[in-house]
């Protein structure tokens, strides 16, 4: 087996802390789980490997990274303030309402334009979130989108 598929999570799971939505943020929430599940690179530094479970809990608005095997044996538990976060995350809501708004009523250039910041504020997220698990959790660039993308879900109460 390569590396992929002993460094990397085979299930995510959302803490029943983190509470329940909108039917429309419940599914955002599932394609995210889905796409993050579907592809990423999980490495907890010093672990021989896995494939592993991560569940996600807010804990004194606090981000907890609790991570175990496929087995259910526990690996390492990472606690991340989510201050850092709170500024890309009310950015980025904000130009997606936006973005929402103009794919009502304004011209193509426009919307481009602004789905370009869109990733921009999003690419800063997830650069932010590899940042702060440095030393703690590897992961590419792509697996850190999905979970920013997964931070921004948990933030979003529709």
């Amino acid at each position: 087996m390569g590396t992929t598929g002993v460094f990397r999570l085979s299930d995510v799971e959302l803490d029943e802390s983190i509470g329940r939505s909108t039917p429309d943020v419940e599914h955002e929430r599932a394609v995210a789980i889905f796409d993050l599940v579907e592809e990423n690179s999980f490495e907890p530094v010093g672990h021989p490997g896995g494939p592993y479970k991560l569940k996600l809990s807010l804990v004194d608005m606090r981000l907890v990274f609790a991570v175990t095997t496929e087995s259910g044996d526990p690996v390492v538990t990472h606690i991340l303030s989510l201050t850092p976060f709170r500024r890309i995350v009310k950015d980025y809501f904000m130009i997606c309402e936006s973005y929402y708004d103009a794919i009502r009523s304004s011209s193509p250039g426009q919307i481009e334009a602004i789905d370009m910041g869109r990733r921009g504020i999003h690419n800063d997220g997830s650069q932010t979130l590899m940042d702060r698990l440095e030393g703690k959790i590897k992961v590419d660039f792509a697996t850190a989108r999905r979970l920013f993308t997964l931070i921004c879900v948990l933030h979003w109460r529709g």
